[in-house]
Order: C-alpha cells, then sequence, then structure tokens
C-alpha cells in the first residue's frame, strides 16, 4: 500500500477488540487512488514535514553506521515497502544505497519512479502479496507509513519474508510508523488502516522472530495544539539468530 499519512493526533477513529479485524483492501486502495501523487497527497497535508522527516530517518541510519558521511557505509540494495510516489526512494534511499527496489500497488503512484535514477525493480503489488525472489538478499529493507494497511496476521508474515530476503551477517530492516496514544489500537476509517500502539509492534516483531537493535522517536513533528500529530517511532530490526 502507498505511504499512509502521519497520522493528526486528533484524527477520529473507530475503535474495536481486534481494530486490524476491520481493515479492507479494496477500501484502502480506493482511498490512495484518489489522492494526489504529491507530497502533499502522501503526507495528508502535512508536506511541510517532509525535511524533518527524512532527516530524522538519515540521523536514525547513522546510528546504525549507514550513511553518506566519513565513517559510515553506503549498501548495495535497499527495498523500500510502501513507496507511495518515492518521497523516501529519492529523498534518502538511492543516496545511500546502489540500487533500490520498491514495492508499491497504485498505478499512478510507481508511474513517478519508472526510470527514476538509483530505482532498479518495481513491484506493482501490496505488501501482503509481495514475494522476495529466490537468491534476493538486501541490506536495508525500509518500511514506513503503510503496514497500518495489513492485519496483524498478514505484517507477521510480511516480517518474516522480509527476514528471509535479508543480507544475513549485516542486513536491517527498519519500520516508521505512527503510534496509537489512545490506549489500543485504532482504525481508521477514511483510509481502512489501523494504528498500532508500541506493545502492539513489538508483539508482532516478536512473533516474526525479529529483534530490536534501536528504537527512537522521531523529533521535530507538531506535538500539542492545532495541527498536532501522532509519535512516530523508527525500530531496527534482524532476525533472531
Amino acid at each position: 500500500m502507498a505511504e499512509q499519512d502521519p497520522a493528526p493526533a486528533s484524527a477520529s477513529s473507530a475503535t474495536a477488540a481486534a481494530a486490524d479485524s476491520l481493515i479492507n483492501r479494496d477500501d484502502g486502495i480506493k482511498y490512495w487512488e484518489s489522492i494526489d501523487a504529491d507530497n502533499n497527497g502522501m503526507l495528508g497535508g502535512f508536506a511541510h514535514i517532509s525535511k524533518i522527516d527524512l532527516q530524522g530517518s538519515r540521523n536514525f541510519l547513522a546510528k546504525l553506521g549507514i550513511g553518506q558521511k566519513a565513517g559510515l557505509r553506503k549498501v548495495a540494495s535497499t527495498l523500500e515497502g510502501g513507496a507511495g510516489i518515492g518521497r523516501i526512494t529519492q529523498g534518502l534511499l538511492v543516496d545511500i544505497s546502489e540500487h533500490v527496489d520498491v514495492v508499491e500497488p497504485v498505478a499512478k503512484f510507481t508511474a513517478r519512479l519508472e526510470g527514476a535514477p538509483g530505482v532498479r525493480s518495481i513491484f506493482k503489488m501490496g505488501l501482503e502479496a509481495w514475494q522476495p525472489a529466490a537468491g534476493t538478499q538486501y541490506d536495508l529493507i525500509w518500511i514506513q507509513w503503510c503496514v497500518g494497511h495489513l492485519t496483524d496476521e498478514q505484517l507477521v508474515l510480511f516480517l518474516r519474508r522480509c527476514a528471509t530476503a535479508l543480507e544475513p551477517d549485516a542486513g536491517l530492516l527498519v519500520v516508521k510508523e505512527n503510534i496509537s496514544t489512545y490506549g489500543a489500537d485504532e482504525f481508521d476509517e477514511v483510509d481502512s488502516s489501523v494504528t498500532r500502539e508500541d506493545g502492539s509492534f513489538r508483539n508482532i516483531f516478536k512473533q516474526a522472530g525479529l529483534k530490536l537493535l534501536r528504537v527512537e522517536l522521531q523529533k521535530g513533528f507538531p506535538r500539542g495544539g492545532a495541527g498536532s500529530l501522532l509519535p512516530v517511532r523508527m525500530y531496527a530490526l534482524r532476525p533472531e539468530t
């Protein structure tokens, strides 16, 4: 699914005992097909936070040893899941990776990435359908603002597939997502997605056989008052050995 909006903290949503059971893939696709293929569309009217978001991600990767600066390493191959129009692929990942593959089901978004420098393969499908090609190994898999369109079960299975495609010695998986502050996972009727609690993510990572290497909150997003956004957390993961 496309890059999901950073959710306003005051967004109205429906709560259920199992919020993910309310997710409807067709409704999600329909929502994203109605959205403009630009940063403002991708970020739900918050295009101004893109630079802050990318810098926060860049800083997080640097702490994991990946980047352009002296003492950091560039990687050979990266996958971005739910790439949308390629805001993150083109604003971050192509700078630190020789090749970037993307997964994205919305055709008008992937059209923006056809032939783009640094973009190798485009998988025009949802995360729930993506399967790594035999022998594929990624040094980095980046997944941001999109897993809310997957049920818990689908997310566990997707993360397990990601784990099999990671370079075994130093491959990293990063999940960057909104975090629910309502005391439970929250279903959003607007785009048919779920905002999960931190504890839900940790439980899902455990089920997927992943261990946490580093966790940080994104800094610099508006908090409190009008225009407030939900907290966004970055998780660096690697398969349990």
